[in-house]
């Protein structure tokens, strides 16, 4: 997902992202305990993309104070 796909959602979709990122992180990283996964590489790709959107989710908090 791209930084302009990320700005286009909206503020309760950016929300439900973040969970179902975090929640899809925790299954890989147990998936990925148990037996090696085929592209780990996902697991750094992943935390970026929860990174970019915590980051798009603070900026519009302090926009909006």
């Amino acid at each position: 997902m791209k930084n302009n796909e990320i700005r286009e959602l909206s503020d309760k979709e950016l929300a439900t992202r973040i969970k179902e990122e975090k929640l899809s992180m925790v299954k890989m990283n147990l998936n990925h305990a148990v037996s090696p996964l085929e592209n780990p590489n996902r697991l750094k790709e992943g935390k970026k993309l929860i990174a970019r959107l915590l980051t798009e989710s603070k900026r519009r908090q302090l926009v909006n104070a």
